[in-house]
């Protein structure tokens, strides 16, 4: 390996994108996010759904972006799950990176952002952001119970958000 590859190895910023979705809406948005921050060719981009992401995981990532939908007016029982999984592990450890948050919600949407936010000031996270909401308006269980299918210009935000992230990083802004 030579010494300049090596040195842009060390370098590169790494971004991890935790989601849990169960209609598709979240996945979306994810993807999205995933994509903007993919533009960037400095950066690594992790996307997990949040079972399968770990402290391993936010103890290695540069920024973070976490997406879920709205359940009951909170986050998703599988990102909450994620959290307290995560929480202790790299407590004390990850403070002031960035972070982002990205909710699929039915209604509102609000709370789970808070949430989000809550955990992420236990954290001593840096949002970059305020929480990016979009919200599908589904309040019957047929509803509610559908996949999703997003509009480019809800999508189009989150791509927005990832790239800003991702910029960010590299240019040492966050």
């Amino acid at each position: 390996m030579s010494l300049v590859y090596a040195e842009s190895m060390k370098s590169r910023k790494s971004i991890l994108i935790v989601y849990h979705s169960m209609t598709g809406g979240t996945r979306q948005m994810a993807e999205a996010a995933r994509a903007g921050a993919q533009a960037e060719p400095g950066v690594e981009v992790k996307l997990l759904h949040a079972s399968q992401a770990g402290p391993d995981e936010v103890l290695a990532a540069d920024g973070f972006i976490f997406a879920t939908p709205e359940n009951l007016a909170a986050i998703s029982g599988q990102l909450k799950d994620f959290f307290d999984r995560c929480y202790y592990p790299v407590l004390d450890r990850i403070q002031g990176r960035p972070y982002a948050s990205l909710i699929c919600a039915g209604s509102d949407g609000h709370n789970a952002a808070r949430q989000i936010d809550r955990i992420a000031t236990g954290w001593r996270l840096k949002p970059i952001a305020e929480a990016l909401i979009v919200c599908t308006h589904a309040q019957t269980t047929e509803a509610i119970l559908a996949p999703k299918h997003l509009g480019a210009d809800e999508l189009e935000g989150c791509q927005a958000l990832g790239e800003a992230l991702a910029t960010g990083l590299v240019l040492g802004v966050f």
